[in-house]
């Protein structure tokens, strides 16, 4: 959810408008080998009004659901419902703990790196590469980039700026925040 939240551009695997529908969006949730679908919508062009999830079990969202979603959104309004929201900050405060705390440093950690193998796998697949042709490109293995884009692997930032480079043509910079 914090990928929705904070980047410009999220990439179609995590959040998508559903066809068919009036300004009906998807989230794909990934935990573990399981894979949930949250939906949503906007109101008034600035907030995702959270409605439903269900774990995933095939490519077609149920029609019921469908339905139910539509539904949802014509009867929806943020005057009825702004009393009970809670901002997305609030949510990780509660969750993990307040910035500077153990917790909350972990997950903004494992965040990075996620956003990371997120925006590695976009630049490669706008560039029409597989993960073999960016790997033999930057000297690394398929497996490598696999590991990277799925979060499961720590990445030496001397590989991650030949990747960058050498197999997506581009240039790395950094930003500390103290």
């Amino acid at each position: 959810m914090k990928l929705i939240a904070i980047l410009d551009r999220v990439p179609s695997k995590y959040f998508k408008h559903l066809e068919g529908s009036s300004g009906i969006y998807e989230i794909r949730v990934e935990v573990g080998s399981d894979i949930y679908r949250v939906f949503s919508f906007f109101d008034k062009g600035q907030l995702i009004v959270l409605v439903n999830g269900f774990q995933k079990k095939s490519q077609k969202t149920p029609k019921t659901k469908l339905i139910w979603l539509k539904n949802s959104k014509k009867n929806t309004s943020m005057k009825k419902v702004n009393n009970n929201l809670t901002s997305f900050t609030d949510h990780l405060d509660t969750q993990y703990g307040k910035y500077g705390t153990p917790e909350r440093e972990k997950f903004e950690e494992e965040f990075e790196a996620f956003k990371l193998g997120v925006m590695i796998q976009g630049l490669r697949k706008e560039q029409g590469l597989t993960q073999e042709q960016l790997a033999e490109k930057c000297g690394t293995t398929k497996t490598y980039i696999s590991r990277i884009e799925n979060n499961a692997s720590d990445i030496r930032l001397s590989t991650l700026m030949r990747i960058i480079r050498e197999g997506l043509g581009g240039h790395l910079k950094l930003i500390v925040n103290i």
